[in-house]
């Protein structure tokens, strides 16, 4: 896990309202999102919210809303969109791919996980957090391979980077392996001082 600055970054919200439901509900997710990115320290350039009847399993949204994202991005130079709700794999690369080569689509679960490795400031903490986005990039290795390259680059990049895919699922595993080892060990030491204290009338 390595220190990573705070890049500011520009971003574009993204969310659906399926037809009928309740379009305020919406509206005060983005909100808690929008403190999110600002907890990561980011800004929102605009929010979208796309009216619809169920979702595209290709990019969640439609076409035509995928089209104005990439025109936003493309004419305001913003290079970050975070949907408000958990993406596949194969959704990220559509989306990416479709919206521009140069913005990297993340989503909410990234956007916090990314919030914990920025303010992770002891070794546990670090580690739990490395652990998690672990378990978290694992089953999406195979479809995220364009987000999890760009390293250092800001909101959607810290944590634990990727090489070569980083690289293979048994490398993640034995990652994950390790790390739960590690916050054992940890655990077992905090007991044994606490116990001392305790001990000692502390």
């Amino acid at each position: 896990m390595k220190d990573s600055e705070i890049v500011k970054s520009e971003a574009i919200l993204v969310t659906i309202a399926e037809r009928g439901s309740d379009v305020e509900e919406c509206e005060r997710s983005l909100d808690e999102l929008e403190r999110l990115l600002d907890t990561a320290g980011g800004s929102v350039f605009a929010r979208v919210i796309q009216v619809k009847d169920s979702f595209d399993s290709r990019t969640c949204i439609g076409s035509g809303k995928v089209k104005e994202i990439s025109d936003l991005c493309k004419d305001n130079a913003i290079d970050l969109v975070i949907f408000d709700f958990e993406l596949t794999p194969a959704q990220i690369r559509n989306l990416e791919n479709d919206i521009g080569e140069d913005v990297r689509v993340i989503d909410r679960s990234m956007l916090i996980l990314d919030i914990f490795a920025l303010h992770a400031t002891s070794s546990e903490g670090k580690l739990q957090v490395e652990l998690a986005q672990y378990k978290y990039l694992l089953p999406r290795l195979s479809g995220m391979g364009k987000s999890l390259s760009r390293q250092g680059g800001g909101i959607g990049t810290r944590g634990p980077g990727e090489t070569k895919l980083e690289s293979d699922r048994r490398h993640i595993r034995r990652r994950i392996h390790a790390l739960e080892e590690q916050l054992e060990e940890l655990e077992q030491r905090r007991d044994l001082l606490h116990q001392r204290r305790k001990k000692d009338g502390v």
